[in-house]
């Protein structure tokens, strides 16, 4: 065995024709022209770049841009289209669609004919994925290492699948009605008319239903508003749900689906830490330093004992990109069920490994469109953090808006849910009253009440303003924000207290 023989196992593969089925076209292109009505069975799935020839491409272009007008698409219509455009010679004259008309074949079967000609463009694209699979894997992009090159085929395939399915995925209107009523039964049985998957917040449960399959929300806001806090207590809420409702039944059973949160900004201690410290109401910060007593570092322990079983996971891959996620959110519904996924944050992300947008925008659009197909494709609901624009604390009043959504308006147009977290103590915090600021002591003594008094109204209190919802109302939820604890609860605005005390 030679060299070329030793190391070259796809030699001769180069030597092959790709697939292709010329008569197929042939005979379909006929039963075509012969009886427009044959287009009704190859419209929902082919398209002219599925034809080998480009010729029968061109020919099918016309035929299917006429019969969409509303226009008959024979060998005379299309024979004088041709000579209108100059093009008759290069499609094989009239010659060549008398010859079509003699291939054709009957409407019932078009359908077949057209499944063969997409699925011999099938496998075409699939040489093509696999050579440059093996050309990237010989150094043709240095840039890709060996895990990029892994993303990339499995996205290229991924988009293959997507685009390529020949099946519209239909469905019935009963089915659907089916499925509506199913929707409102399980909000009818669950307490507080939650349909969705709880977030362990009572009052945004009442304003969305929980959180729906498929759906991208977003949740949005200024540095320090405590959005990491919030999709925690989300993810910690839906995990609880999962919990409670796999052992409702079993007390020993385990949850058949699972929350994961891919941290880009903090590591999956600190974001435990975080957590641990919200539930045994210990500070963060004096974990940290470990500035904590017997008996508080004891409740520790036994809160952690207490999590044990959460069907939560943690993924703290730094700029991961959108193709990694979908891998291992894919790999996870099917190993262990998949109810919810949460990113912090998508301006941290990277767009599918190989692509190269032109700018920050366009790859801020190709992830949020990114995760929303995932949501979709996974029949779960996908959390995404975002960060707003500086154009916030320019403003007197810095209640967020959706113009503020950072980088780009894709954000809002792919998202069924956009929630913007606003804390009016943070900011009032930065204009306490300074006395070199006033003339006098009387003033000074005035204005420091006066800011006194206004933090009174707002101590540990959010907003949570939800500024778009595709299904369901729009409007402002009050909650309860612990600074200490970096922990958000339900806000009793009778009692001026919160949930779990």
């Amino acid at each position: 065995m030679n060299q070329i023989e030793a190391t070259s196992p796809l030699l001769g593969l180069s030597q092959r024709l790709p697939p292709s089925n010329l008569q197929a076209e042939q005979a379909l292109l006929g039963a075509l022209l012969a009886n427009n009505k044959a287009y009704e069975r190859v419209s929902e799935f082919l398209i002219p770049e599925h034809f080998a020839d480009p010729i029968h491409g061109r020919i099918f272009a016309s035929i299917a841009r006429r019969v969409d007008a509303g226009q008959l698409a024979d060998a005379i219509t299309l024979k004088a289209e041709f000579e209108h455009s100059g093009i008759l010679d290069e499609v094989g004259g009239t010659a060549y669609l008398a010859q079509l008309l003699t291939a054709m074949v009957g409407i019932i079967n078009a359908g077949e004919y057209g499944k063969a000609i997409h699925d011999a463009w099938l496998r075409r694209q699939l040489i093509d994925i696999g050579e440059t699979v093996v050309n990237n894997a010989f150094g043709a992009e240095p840039e890709l290492d060996g895990a990029g090159q892994v993303e990339f085929a499995e996205q290229t395939l991924f988009d293959l699948a997507a685009k390529g399915g020949s099946e519209r995925a239909m469905v019935s209107f009963e089915r659907a009605l089916s499925q509506a009523i199913d929707g409102a039964e399980r909000a009818f049985h669950r307490s507080g008319g939650v349909s969705g998957l709880s977030t362990g917040l009572r009052d945004l449960d009442k304003k969305t239903g929980g959180l729906h399959p498929s759906d991208l929300v977003i949740v949005a806001g200024r540095p320090g508003m405590g959005k990491t806090a919030l999709a925690t207590k989300i993810a910690f809420g839906a995990a609880q749900a999962l919990k409670a409702e796999a052992r409702a039944v079993d007390p020993n059973a385990v949850a058949k689906q699972q929350v994961v949160i891919f941290s880009l900004e903090m590591s999956a201690d600190q974001l435990a830490t975080r957590l641990l410290a919200e539930e045994s109401r210990i500070s963060g910060d004096r974990i940290r330093r470990g500035e904590i007593g017997q008996k508080e570092f004891d409740k520790f322990v036994q809160v952690s004992r207490d999590l044990q079983g959460l069907p939560l996971h943690i993924d703290d891959t730094a700029a991961i990109s959108l193709s990694a996620l979908r891998t291992r959110c894919r790999r996870l519904k099917r190993t262990s069920g998949l109810a919810l996924i949460v990113v912090d944050y998508l301006q941290l992300m990277r767009p599918t490994a190989g692509t190269k947008p032109e700018n920050r925008v366009q790859e801020i659009s190709m992830i949020t469109q990114g995760l929303k197909a995932i949501a979709k494709e996974l029949s779960v609901p996908v959390i995404a953090l975002s960060q707003l624009s500086r154009a916030v604390e320019s403003r007197e009043d810095k209640r967020p808006q959706l113009s503020d959504l950072r980088e780009s308006g894709s954000i809002e147009q792919d998202a069924d849910v956009v929630m913007f977290v606003y804390r009016d103590e943070y900011y009032l915090q930065q204009r306490a009253p300074k006395q070199m600021g006033f003339d006098n002591e009387e003033k000074f003594h005035g204005a420091v009440e006066k800011w006194q008094r206004d933090m009174e109204l707002v101590h540990n209190r959010a907003e949570l303003i939800i500024e778009k919802q595709r299904h369901g109302p729009t409007g402002k939820i009050d909650l309860y924000f612990e600074g200490e604890f970096t922990r958000f609860a339900d806000l009793d605005l009778q009692h001026g207290g919160h949930d779990g005390d």
